[in-house]
This record gives structure tokens, sequence and C-alpha cells, in this order.
């Protein structure tokens, strides 16, 4: 029905009954809409590979600056207890931060701190007894760091479940020896894995210090796979602290083995 007010009756559309417009004429069609992607937010928390280089760096740079203090600040007669006492809290701490699977920065950032005290001391005594071992030492270490990164990055060796089981098992294999060695050496019974009781290398020592190198160098392949798979899934950002955490690990590992070796290889 139309109104009977003519303002209405003139906005009121008409609908042609026939002809052009009319129902069921096959010329009427509906407006075409545009058609928009849909909008998707890209989450904002997701672990990303820069996070993890990121605190990887900060991490080294806190464990530098420690053991750079360290190594000034720390008396000569007072080296052997701060490198004890180092260790001991530096091990109770990676533990916790390993097994709780912590990603609070803060618990990570104190690992970091107290490994550079006894990287820092470490390196001292290492350094006075051979001139130039440190910087040798940190080459060998990113050295060693970059090539597994590039074997890693063309496939030569991946982390597939049968390699993940052998190289755990020659970790543990590793640190049971290294273990049971130096609790005989308290008794003053040495094996020679890692030289005689006066501190002379032979070649069992320098045999034992390649295998530990080689197994922490291939530790690296896990590492890598941990950082690739997180990021794949989708891991919280907060993960890259504990990526972080692997590497720096895995970094001071490897360069306190290779400062063990240039040792041994100075007295030959």
């Amino acid at each position: 029905m139309r109104s009977s007010n003519p303002v209405l009756t003139r906005l009121t559309p008409v609908q042609p009954t026939s002809g052009y417009g009319a129902p069921g004429d096959p010329s009427r069609v509906p407006y075409p809409q545009p058609a928009y992607p849909p909008v998707v937010q890209a989450p904002a928390d997701r672990m990303t590979i820069d996070d993890v280089v990121v605190r990887t760096i900060a991490l080294l740079a806190v464990l530098g600056i420690a053991g750079a203090a360290a190594w000034v600040m720390v008396p000569d007669g007072l080296v052997g207890l701060g490198i004890m006492g180092a260790a001991i809290v530096g091990l109770v701490i990676g533990l916790v931060i390993a097994f709780a699977r912590v990603t609070n920065p803060v618990v990570i950032f104190a690992y970091a701190l107290v490994q550079g005290v006894f990287v820092g001391l470490i390196s001292k005594v290492y350094e006075t007894a051979y001139a130039g071992i440190v910087v040798q030492a940190v080459a060998g270490t990113f050295g060693v760091f970059l090539f597994m990164a590039v074997l890693y990055k063309f496939r030569v060796i991946r982390a597939t479940p049968r390699f993940t089981r052998g190289l755990i098992g020659a970790m543990a294999g590793v640190f049971v020896v290294m273990l049971v060695n130096w609790i005989l050496s308290l008794f003053n019974i040495h094996t020679g894995l890692r030289g005689d009781a006066e501190g002379n290398a032979g070649w069992i020592a320098i045999g034992f210090s390649l295998v530990v190198i080689v197994v922490a160098a291939l530790s690296f392949i896990l590492d890598f796979d941990q950082i690739e798979e997180a990021i794949r899934v989708g891991a919280p950002a907060k993960m890259a602290w504990t990526c972080a955490f692997g590497l720096v690990v895995g970094l001071i590992w490897v360069y306190l083995e290779i400062l063990r070796l240039i040792g041994y290889l100075r007295e030959r």
C-alpha cells in the first residue's frame, strides 16, 4: 500500500511487475560484492629466531663482562676458591633451569653471571701458564659453533631419533667417566684421562679431550633442532630463553674443553 504523504510516495521505490528489472528477469542479478581476504592477526607472543639470537648475545655479554671482572678483581690467592664456588653454584642453577624448564630471565642471567666468574677465573689460570691461549680457545669455540651450524643448515647432520638417543647416551657416558675419574683423583688414583699427578698429559688425555669436544659440538645439533621445532609449532616467546640457555651451555662446554686441549698440546 502506498503512503498518502507525497514526499514519502516519491521516495518509495516502485518495483516493476514486468519487463527489465522485474522479478524473474534473467538480467536482474545482484551487484557483485568485492571479496576481501580474511583478516589474520599475527600472534605477537610467538618465538622467532631473532628472539633466540638477541637473548643468546645478551647472555654471552653478561658472561663476558662477569668473566673479565673476576679476572681483574679476584686476587690470585682466592682464584682456586672462586673457581670451586662458582662451579658449584653454576651447576646447581644450571640443573634447576634444565630440569624445571625455567624461562625466567632473572634466573638465566644469574646462571650466565656465575658461569662468567667460573670461566673468567679458569681462563686467567690458563693464560698465566700459556700466553695467548684464551684467544685461541675463543676462536676455536666459535669456529666449532659455526661449523656445526653449517652442517645443520645443509642437513649434513640431522637430529633423527636414532641420532638423539645415541648422542644423549654418549653425553651421559662422558659425564660418568669424568665424574669417576675426578673421584679417583681425590684418592691419588690417576687414570691418565686428565693427565698424571704432575698434570702432564699423554696421548690418552689428548684423545679423550678430542672425544669430549666432538660430543659437545654435536650437542649443538640438538639445540638447533629444538629451536627450529619451537618456531614451527609456534612456541611462546619466553621459550627463547630456554633455547639461548642451551646454546650458552654448549659454548661454555666446548670452550673449556678446547682450552684444556690446547694446554695439553702446549706441554708437548
